[in-house]
């Protein structure tokens, strides 16, 4: 029979690993609250939002950064952090995906009165409420919504970025302005720490973002060396808009399990550092202990597309290279509104693109659930994986998907 591609992205369990909640607002939702919270948006509708901010094709990374600055205006109070985080929550269920981290710098969000344990009790209510509500929807043997929060410390800031950031420098003006974002960084995960232990709140991971080059990850290797003493897990954006070297000290200082993007791993001409001599054999020696780690790579391919337009098309993308080179890959949208992106959309394109065949697809999607930070214990996330895979392979077999066939790309549509 046929295979309807779409039918079936649609209906397999999915995860999204690197998804950004201040990027992933309902456009509808930021119009709103922008009103009631009188914040001046460059338009007051979805079609101009969408020409002026949030559009097809950005020039660069600062471009495609510059509507966070709209969306964090609006999500200030624990009203609106609650909605976003619930709305959030609901979207995903209603694609297929299952398990979710979203991730999120709370220092952006917080102010005088409302600070870092605040902004999570209210994302985690959001998410919770939407948790609850979906649990009765749910048939019986199939995989329930699942949700985890990552924090993000930042590698760089101004005043501008919020009141928290303002009140920080002002505290501590003779401060290196690197040394200062460590010391924030060490703060945060501190918080994460005791959100996680003494609050309940399911904070999974740590993750490091923002501005990669002249901001290097070992300014923040105390604020993981924390984290990691605390079981924390880790993750860090690094070869997104740098190096592959960034991705090397992510994984080395930084004891990374995931790596946000990593787009670069192949690119030894983006290298800079003046002691690697040999640059294509440090890529390729690192493309192979990454893989021989198991060092999960958070592919976001629309979005690497938006922020490299020198990448040209879905099909110069590394996600193929990085798949023949074995490495574990989890699809993921980065930016839900901001790209305009699902992750079944995403899916899409790697197996379109990427030439997917039907265990590539199974094992990504897999990978996506065995290599998440599930908040429970790991017979927990086993019995939870298990039944995905179950899942998976029904679906692979009722739309006549053979594991046992030749390899080859999955037929396309049309």
């Amino acid at each position: 029979m046929a295979l309807d591609l779409d039918k079936l992205l649609a209906a397999l369990p999915k995860t999204d690993l690197h998804v950004h909640l201040d990027g992933s607002l309902r456009l509808g939702t930021l119009i709103e609250l922008a009103r009631e919270r009188g914040v001046a948006l460059p338009s007051q509708t979805p079609d101009g939002l969408n020409e002026l901010v949030f559009k097809p094709h950005y020039v660069d990374l600062p471009d495609y950064l510059a509507g966070f600055a709209w969306t964090c205006a609006v999500m200030q109070d624990a009203e609106a952090l609650e909605r976003v985080a619930y709305e959030f929550a609901l979207d995903n269920w209603a694609e297929g995906v299952r398990y979710v981290e979203v991730r999120f710098a709370p220092q952006l969000h917080q102010h005088e009165g409302f600070g870092t344990r605040a902004v999570l009790a209210a994302v985690n209510a959001g998410l919770a409420r939407a948790q609850r509500e979906i649990a009765p929807t749910v048939p019986a043997g199939e995989p329930d919504f699942r949700y985890g929060i990552i924090v993000c410390a930042l590698r760089m800031f101004t005043e501008h970025f919020s009141a928290y950031y303002r009140q920080l420098l002002h505290a501590l003006p003779s401060a290196p302005r690197r040394a200062l974002a460590g010391l924030a960084s060490l703060e945060l995960a501190r918080e994460a720490v005791w959100a996680r232990d003494e609050a309940g709140i399911p904070v999974v991971g740590f993750d490091l973002a923002g501005q990669e080059d002249g901001y290097p990850a070992i300014d923040h290797q105390e604020a993981y060396a924390f984290a990691h003493a605390n079981f924390l897990h880790k993750t860090v954006h690094a070869g997104e808009a740098y190096g592959a070297e960034s991705i090397f000290q992510a994984i080395t200082a930084l004891h990374a399990d995931r790596i946000g993007h990593g787009y670069l791993l192949f690119s030894p001409e983006r290298i800079v550092d003046p002691r690697i001599a040999d640059r294509t054999r440090f890529a390729s020696r690192l493309a192979e202990y990454v893989a021989d780690r198991r060092v999960t790579i958070e592919v976001c391919i629309t979005s690497n597309l938006q922020t490299n337009p020198s990448i040209g098309t879905v099909e110069a993308h590394a996600v193929r290279q990085m798949l023949d080179s074995r490495i574990s890959v989890a699809i993921c949208t980065d930016n839900r509104l901001v790209s305009h992106t699902t992750v079944t959309r995403e899916l899409g394109l790697a197996v379109r693109h990427a030439k997917l065949t039907p265990r590539e697809l199974r094992d990504i999607v897999i990978h996506g659930f065995k290599r998440s930070f599930y908040p429970g214990s790991y017979a927990e996330k086993r019995r939870y994986v298990r039944q995905v895979i179950d899942r998976c392979d029904r679906l692979l077999a009722e739309h006549g998907l053979s594991l046992a066939a030749p390899a080859g790309a999955l037929p396309l549509l049309g």
